[in-house]
């Protein structure tokens, strides 16, 4: 059998949020990497995809460091994404996992980079936190004629100042750390009412937030925090 690489999307975090072409594939897999935040530390995507591995799964984990040495994180890509071929070429059946979908602001992103576009490669799509987070917190991502903007808050403010005024429709992402300047630039565009916030979305430790001026500054948040603007949504309590 020829080798065959797959990224896998895991969705928002609820196991059941898999697609079943994911877990079909997950069971069928002869190795398995499953990326982690820290050296040696549990990998939350291997956690919602373990039901569903195969007997014969080998699983690896791999660390990617959440540093600003570029170099230090080039050097990982390039050594996963080495291995990851090494694999194939081998014959094996290769599955890499990542949290949501596969092609938004995943590490995946930076391994197909150095992979580039071969026949053995194939990526499964997934749920986004943010698909998740509207559906739980019953908030269109948008109606009719509007536009959605995907932002991320690590962009300079006054990138997301002007979004927050030229879109109907946001989802801001990675929150985390820059709650209090989102916070203000919410404030200072008139659309505090108009967001919610949500945390680890179908997890257990899921939070949401809907009047976000009650909210502290300084709380502390989860890692995975978003929030989602709708201009032309009211939300019945």
């Amino acid at each position: 059998m020829n080798g065959k690489l797959y990224a896998l999307s895991t969705g928002p975090g609820a196991p059941d949020l898999i697609t079943v072409r994911a877990a079909r594939i997950l069971g069928s897999l002869d190795i398995l990497y499953a990326p982690a935040g820290r050296k040696g530390g549990d990998s939350l995507a291997l956690s919602i995809v373990r039901d569903y591995l195969g007997e014969q799964t080998e699983v690896r984990c791999c660390h990617f460091p959440m540093s600003a040495d570029g170099a230090e994180k080039e050097a990982v890509w390039n050594e996963v994404a080495a291995a990851l071929t090494a694999e194939v070429k081998a014959g094996k059946q290769v599955g890499f996992i990542t949290l949501g979908d596969a092609m938004l602001f995943s590490t995946w992103i930076f391994l197909l980079q150095r992979i580039g576009c071969p026949e053995w490669l194939e990526i499964v799509p997934g749920v986004t936190s943010f698909a998740a987070i509207a559906a739980r917190a019953k908030m269109p991502l948008a109606i009719e004629r509007q536009s959605l903007a995907v932002i991320s808050c690590t962009a300079p403010e006054a990138e997301i100042a002007q979004a927050l005024q030229q879109h109907d429709s946001l989802v801001l992402m990675k929150v985390y750390g820059r709650f209090a300047r989102i916070k203000a630039l919410l404030a200072q565009a008139g659309l505090l009412e108009c967001a919610l916030m949500m945390s680890e979305a179908t997890l257990p430790g899921e939070q949401c937030w809907r009047h976000l001026h009650e909210v502290n500054d300084d709380r502390p948040l989860p890692y995975f925090s978003t929030i989602l603007v709708n201009k032309q949504w009211e939300y019945a309590e």
